[in-house]
């Protein structure tokens, strides 16, 4: 793939070349990032070193992230972390890779969430945690708990609690079930469930990631809707519910929420926000 001696700018050229002839949307930004965690060092490291020489073990290392790269596998499964709200967060084939997108749910919640009170809130398929870890970490007074169904995403999620010095409760639930039980009236459900529908156009990248977290019937919308009928006795009256959606389900999504007493609130990019209406205002 390249000669014995290859200077980081050479062998950044060369792999951004790789990338594009096989179609990888962000080839010069993928090549930057595994050559940045091959040496152990940051991408401004790489164009201020730019005439240094690779080779060797270094140069077998970036080869091998290359190829699996030039699979398809994300960038973030061969790193092992993706940046989310300004911080890393572990990532591993058992959850699904944060994305921008999903910043929208956070800053929904932190207008919703007055500061310096204690609402109790539970992100719903939390995956790696980073929605309700992030919440925690921006307003420490928050009484949080993540619930995810697999056992090995939680797993994730508690490296990521720990790694970032977060206090966090962690319970294993299909949706709410595990609260049914225990009614806990939340202030606040967060929840970034499976929308996207088998029959969609996806992204090669997506073949790697779990199909647990991605995918659901009836058009995307089954998970979703199945939280919205949840007992009226997890989410107290006048208590809030922010989901993630594609906004082309965002009309499907209000209209079936309306029947079961939530008001929308407010859109923000793929982020919508409810109120639960009380029993004296309906």
């Amino acid at each position: 793939m390249s000669s014995p001696y290859t200077t980081i700018s050479e062998k950044l050229r060369e792999t951004e070349q790789l990338f594009s002839k096989a179609g990888i949307p962000s080839p010069r930004l993928d090549a930057e990032v595994l050559l940045a965690y091959t040496l152990g060092v940051t991408r401004p490291y790489l164009h201020a070193h730019a005439t240094d020489t690779l080779q060797g073990v270094t140069l077998q290392q970036m080869n091998k992230l290359v190829e699996r790269r030039l699979q398809r596998e994300p960038v973030a499964y061969i790193t092992g972390e993706k940046e989310f709200y300004g911080r890393k967060f572990i990532v591993t084939p058992d959850v699904l890779i944060p994305r921008p997108e999903t910043e929208d749910l956070v800053d929904l919640a932190l207008d919703i969430i007055p500061k310096g009170q204690t609402f109790r809130i539970v992100e719903v398929g939390t995956g790696s945690g980073c929605i309700g870890i992030t919440l925690k970490l921006e307003r420490p007074e928050l009484d949080v708990t993540l619930s995810d169904i697999s056992s090995e995403a939680l797993g994730v999620a508690k490296k990521n609690a720990k790694q970032l010095g977060t206090d966090v409760r962690f319970v294993e639930s299909d949706l709410l079930s595990s609260f049914i039980l225990h009614p806990s009236s939340f202030s606040l459900i967060v929840a970034n469930l499976p929308y996207v529908d088998k029959t969609w156009k996806t992204s090669p990248e997506t073949a790697h990631e779990p199909a647990l977290a991605l995918y659901a019937d009836d058009n995307g919308l089954r998970l979703i809707y199945a939280l919205i009928e949840s007992p009226r006795t997890v989410l107290g009256d006048g208590g809030w519910l922010l989901l993630e959606a594609d906004p082309e389900q965002h009309e499907d999504i209000i209209a079936f929420a309306a029947q079961h007493d939530f008001k929308h609130v407010e859109t923000s990019g793929y982020a919508l926000s409810f109120t639960k209406q009380t029993q004296a205002s309906q």
